[in-house]
């Protein structure tokens, strides 16, 4: 199949609960936002051991919470490729969307609010759900996967080739921040456990009306870090710096690292996870990949600033709070002297 705008646009590739969104404005496919000056700071994976290259990611995640990675080693090509991809997965009707994932270790999701640690899709009701739909793939099961939808069966194969260079990179910047904390983890394998890996893959839809909601609510992640390849021509991606909010410029061939929940406690709040946002655009739909890893459920986390816990109860509180409060809490709930 091949991607058109005009794909994109069919009604019936929208799950139910977001039709109603005025979908008719014509799109602009040559149209790059033009933004101001992008303040986000910049690290580059293939000099990182050289020109002060671990105290500008030091800083990265002290004052910010987020950075682009440049020269990250991923292929352009596969970049764009699971961009293209993703794309004609979600042009597919609806019903076949969630028919295909039904039985697999692959869940479709849409209008969440949260997603739980577990990758469990939690659902609102239409008036204040979130204008979002994706699929969440576990990468420790993408070889016993096995889609009988060919385009499922595409982004299967390239994500298998995607992880390797997640992996990596997740790996990579993990062990300069632990050198950089001077931290003494063993093992620290646990701590960031390529089996937890998995990537969501989102779609956004434009609507002429922005002021309709958001396409994901204010949050932070659960993970250790997560790295998004994000539409290098629709914007979207918003972070919260010194009490505002700043737009993540979308640029071709860089990826955008975040750090989570897990990294700031691990790190006794010298890091910082970083509270982001994702606004609706009102002349294209976006698509955004985004890859998550957390320690192993097990490993107990010690800090200062927290009482000891596991990722299984910090996911367990997640969900509870979710369902009974109607919000994730998150490390507020660790800390010394917290009433529960």
């Amino acid at each position: 199949m091949i991607y058109t705008p005009n794909n994109m646009n069919n009604i019936e590739s929208y799950p139910p609960v977001l039709r109603h969104l005025d979908h008719h404005r014509p799109p602009s496919p040559n149209r790059v936002e033009e933004l101001d000056p992008d303040p986000i700071p910049v690290i580059d994976l293939e000099g990182l051991e050289l020109n002060h290259g671990e105290t500008k990611l030091e800083e990265a995640c002290k004052e910010w919470g987020l950075f682009r990675l440049v020269n990250h080693g991923v292929p352009l090509t596969l970049l764009k490729e699971l961009q293209e991809v993703a794309k004609e997965l979600f042009s597919l009707s609806f019903e076949s969307k969630e028919g295909a994932c039904s039985g697999t270790p692959v869940s479709y999701f849409w209008g969440t609010p949260a997603l739980t640690p577990s990758g469990t899709a939690l659902m609102r009701g239409p008036l204040n759900i979130n204008w979002v739909e994706g699929f969440d793939v576990p990468l420790s099961q993408l070889s016993h996967f096995n889609p009988q939808l060919p385009t499922l069966q595409s982004i299967r194969l390239l994500l298998m080739d995607y992880k390797t260079h997640l992996s990596r990179i997740a790996t990579t910047l993990f062990k300069a921040m632990v050198k950089n904390l001077e931290l003494e983890l063993k093992p620290s394998k646990s701590y960031l456990a390529e089996n937890t890996g998995m990537v969501r893959v989102y779609r956004y839809p434009h609507c002429s009306d922005t002021n309709v909601g958001w396409g994901m609510d204010a949050h932070t992640d659960s993970s250790v870090m997560s790295i998004l390849n994000q539409d290098h021509e629709v914007s979207g991606l918003q972070m919260l710096k010194d009490d505002q909010w700043l737009t993540v410029k979308p640029i071709s061939n860089t990826l955008i690292v975040n750090l989570g929940d897990m990294m700031q406690a691990i790190s006794d709040d010298r890091y910082k996870s970083v509270s982001h946002r994702v606004s609706i655009n009102n002349h294209k739909e976006r698509i955004s990949i985004c890859y998550f890893v957390f320690p192993d459920e097990d490993v107990v986390i010690e800090s200062s600033k927290y009482k000891p816990f596991t990722y299984n109860d910090f996911r367990a509180q997640v969900q509870q709070d979710i369902k009974t409060v109607g919000y994730k809490v998150g490390l507020p709930r660790f800390q010394h002297n917290q009433n529960q």
